[in-house]
Formats: structure tokens, sequence, C-alpha cells
């Protein structure tokens, strides 16, 4: 697979481009041009999420995609003429650096596989381009401390796509918390998981993917604890059960895990590979409780409370994630939890966790600087 990646990334990335009328080209960025306050956003990775995040950047009113990178000169003539991108914004993983003289682009939506957010993070931050890298942000916590170094010295902003913290009911559920009308938090249940499929995909290779479940959709229990709560845990136990040592012989299937908080709020979370049907959020107040299901997946979310139904408008979680970023950047609006640095908090956890499991259930306590 390595090979071929090389191969592909060495082609001159002209291949294929003559599919995209250059009219239409033009057309595109001198309407981007026109517009006030707009992000110019940049995907890089072409694969399935990709191609979610440029479907809903069309519905957006503060964002435009303007420019591709990827490592498969086939795939950029189907990118072209569908989102009018032309030959010059057009990269391939080797010639990124080249994106620092394009004032198309203000920033650059990472993709990729797990394992190589660290690396496009810190190549996309030398190039002086805003970043935004989906979840899990590394490999591991140091890695996570490498990338917003690396930003901070660029002078670039970096974002974690942390799509439900735009998402109406989870917005609300924070609200809800924030003002007291749980009362006390004192128990956090939450799992997200899906039986996977093709055994052969990059998700279950731990050079590519950095771990399983837990690496994967894991964050999405851990994340939510950590905004139901609105703290930091002290001590994390966590077990792994494998039923298929081929499929995932070389990446957690199923975990559970526990985190203990300040305040003496507990949170039960779990995750896997092995089986659909598995996700929710559920909190428990002395006051009230909030129950969002589905909670984490893309949608249409749904929560009740001790009130009743939630009742929030439904969205697409990419689109208002991206006019929401946008907003953070052109406008300075605060962000509501999606930095650099709340993805190292989830990284200090997960290492936590792996550790844990590592062993056999020790309960593992993080210090006051969330170290291990």
């Amino acid at each position: 697979m390595s090979s071929r990646r090389d191969f592909l990334q060495q082609l001159t990335i002209g291949i294929g481009v003559a599919a995209l009328s250059p009219a239409a080209a033009s057309a595109t960025i001198a309407n981007v041009k026109k517009s006030e306050k707009q992000l110019r956003v940049a995907l890089m990775g072409l694969g399935g999420y990709a191609n979610m995040v440029a479907k809903a950047i069309k519905d957006c009113k503060r964002v435009v995609l303007t420019g591709i990178v990827t490592g498969t000169p086939g795939k950029i003539p189907e990118w072209q003429p569908a989102y009018g991108i032309p030959d010059k914004n057009v990269y391939s993983y080797d010639t990124l650096y080249q994106i620092a003289d394009n004032p198309d682009i203000d920033l650059v939506y990472i993709t990729t596989p797990n394992s190589l957010h660290y690396q496009h993070v810190l190549q996309v931050a030398a190039a002086g381009k805003h970043v935004i890298c989906e979840k899990p942000l590394a490999d591991n916590a140091q890695q996570a401390r490498e990338m917003i170094a690396a930003c901070k010295k660029a002078g670039v902003k970096f974002y974690v796509g942390y799509r439900l913290h735009f998402e109406p009911h989870t917005r609300e559920l924070i609200r809800m918390r924030k003002a007291g009308e749980f009362g006390r938090i004192m128990c956090v249940n939450n799992y997200m998981g899906f039986k996977i499929g093709d055994p052969t995909q990059w998700r279950l290779k731990k050079a590519l993917a950095g771990g399983g479940a837990m690496m994967d959709v894991g964050v999405y229990a851990l994340n939510g604890a950590r905004y139901a709560t609105g703290e930091e845990p002290l001590w994390v136990t966590a077990q792994e059960t494998k039923t298929d040592t081929v499929k995932f012989a070389e990446v957690d299937e199923t975990v559970t895990f526990q985190l203990g908080f300040p305040s003496g709020a507990i949170a039960s979370c779990g995750t896997t590979y092995n089986f659909n049907n598995y996700e929710r959020l559920y909190l428990i107040g002395d006051k009230g409780f909030a129950e969002l299901s589905p909670a984490f997946s893309y949608g249409p979310t749904r929560g009740r409370t001790h009130l009743g139904a939630m009742n929030q408008p439904i969205v697409n979680h990419q689109t208002v994630q991206m006019d929401g970023l946008a907003d953070c950047i052109l406008n300075g609006t605060p962000d509501p939890g999606m930095t650099g640095e709340e993805g190292l908090k989830d990284m200090l956890v997960i290492d936590a966790v792996y550790e844990s499991i590592r062993r056999n259930g020790e309960k593992i306590y993080l210090n006051k600087k969330g170290t291990v």
C-alpha cells in the first residue's frame, strides 16, 4: 500500500485535470473574491468524509471550497468539475508546501487517516495556513502538543473537527448544564460504536489508524463525558474485549472505560467496532436528566430532558460546523471548544485508557496538568 501511495504522490498533478472548463473555474473563484468575509477552504484527503464536508459546504453562507489536496490523482477529474476547483488550487501531498503562496486558500481541512494527522498538520502550519483536523487529533498526547506548538509558532489557528459542539441539541444540553438546570452532575453514561465492515480497510491497520474503536468513535463518548460534566477527569480505568483476534489483530475491538471527576461525578463509557445500535449520551443530575439518542452520529440528533422533548432544530452537522468555524476565524466569535488544546485534552485521556488496558484495568491517575 505504501509503495502505491508514494508512486501516486509523485505523479504530476496535471493528470486528468482537463475535465474542468477553465471558464467555470474562473467564475467560481471570481464569485469567491466578490463575497464578503468568506472562509476559503481546501480539503486534504479526498475520502468519504471529505465528500460529506464538500457537499455540506455548498450550503454554507460563510465558507467556500476553493482547493483540494490528494495523494490519488485519479480523483482530481471528479472533484474539479463538481466544485469548480482551478488547476492552480490542486495539490499533492508532496506539493502541499506551495499552498503558502496561494491567496485563494485560508484554511486546510485535514481528513486523512488518523496516523497521518500529525505530519499533515505540521505541513499545513509550515505553509502558514489555518488548519482544522479531524478526530482523533493524533496518535498520542505528545504528538498533539507538538502540533499545537507548531501552529502557534507559525501564527495560524488550529481547530479539531468537533462538529457536535455546533449541533443544537448538544449546545442546549451544555447550556442547561451551565445554567444549573440539572443540578449537581452525578453520573454520565455514554457509548458509541458500530460493526465495522471491510477487514482490509485502513481503520483496522494500526500504522494508519493509530488504534481501533477507542481512537475512532470512542472519542465521541469521551468528549461527551467531558462536556456533559464540564470537568476534566482525575482518573481512568479501562478494559478491552476482543472476540475476533484475526480481524482486530492490530487494533482494539471493544473498549469500556470509566472516568472520575473532581466533583465526584462518574462516567461509564463504551465503544466498539463489533456491533450496531450502540449510541447514546445519558446525563443524571440531582435536579434532572438529559438523554441524547442518537447522540454522536450524523443525525438527526434527538433529545429529551426531565422537562420533556428538547425540540431543537435538525441541521447538517458539517454545514453548521464550517459556518461556525468561519465565524470564529473571520469575526472573532469565541469557539465552542474545538481548538487544538481541546483535542489534546481528549488525547491525554485516550493515552490513559490504553495505559489502563495495558495494566489490566488498573486505575490511572491524571495529575493537575492532565498528564499520566
